[in-house]
């Protein structure tokens, strides 16, 4: 297993992952098989999605913040509650297939981390 740090800067944030999960795979010596990436947080969540056009992520916060507003009158005692839901929406993992010691995503494709209560540091794990 691998791990590393993303550091956010907004409460809401989408951080393009995929090279330092590429260089995950490459430190674990994988070749072929499926490698799962994983977020310890209950605010945090992990993605696959287009990583070469910025408004896709633009889309997908408005979109998010449409269905699970950041006031909706939770319960939550802390007054992170949506972050709590998005990423629960979001899931906590994403399972990618390594070919030739490669992620094989599609050619748009990337993967991301989904930043809900930041700014923090988080914890990505990459194990096969």
């Amino acid at each position: 297993m691998q791990s590393f740090s993303v550091s956010t800067r907004q409460r809401t944030e989408f951080v393009d992952i995929t090279r330092k999960v590429e260089s995950a795979v490459e430190a674990m010596g994988a070749r072929d098989g499926v490698v799962t990436v994983f977020v310890p947080h209950t605010t945090a969540g992990v993605t696959v999605n287009e990583h070469a056009d910025p408004d896709v992520m633009a889309d997908m916060d408005a979109a998010l913040e449409r269905v699970v507003p950041w006031r909706a009158g939770y319960a939550h005692a802390e007054g992170n509650a949506a972050a709590h839901v998005k990423a629960s929406l979001m899931g906590s993992s994403a399972q990618v297939i390594i070919a030739e010691g490669r992620l094989r995503l599609g050619t748009w494709q990337g993967l991301f981390l989904c930043e809900f209560d930041g700014p923090r540091t988080r914890t990505v794990w990459v194990a096969r």
